[in-house]
């Protein structure tokens, strides 16, 4: 792992699924991150935290949050997780153009958690 450590905003509409995941596995890699939603859900997807647990990935603390809760200023990069999430606000320096899993099988959700750490891997090197 690298020693580059970022400031990582990852942002979505519903803040339920790929974005609590991002937030998880990049905080376990050791940068500071957060995760919010232009529309978020009442809580994190069961399937999240279960792929997320499979990996060893703390879990405590995730929930949904909105947008307007997050201080926009000092993230390295804010990261759209594929959703459409536009706003002028938010300077999204990257989308990772991820389908949500919500209502698909545990499998969907391991792959979108595998492609957000390989994801977060490429950004750490």
């Amino acid at each position: 792992m690298s020693s580059r450590h970022m400031h990582l905003l990852f942002v979505c509409v519903g803040n339920t699924c790929r974005s609590q995941m991002a937030e998880a596995i990049a905080r376990h890699m050791g940068h500071h991150s957060a995760s919010a939603g232009t529309n978020p859900g009442s809580s994190v997807a069961e399937n999240s935290l279960a792929v997320l647990s499979e990996i060893d990935v703390d879990t405590n603390g995730l929930k949904p949050k909105p947008i307007e809760e997050i201080e926009l200023d000092g993230w390295d990069m804010i990261i759209s997780m594929g959703c459409g999430v536009h706003c002028p606000m938010l300077p999204i320096a990257e989308d990772w153009g991820l389908d949500d899993p919500v209502g698909g099988s545990i499998e969907l959700y391991r792959q979108t958690r595998d492609t957000i750490l390989e994801n977060l891997e490429r950004l750490s090197a």
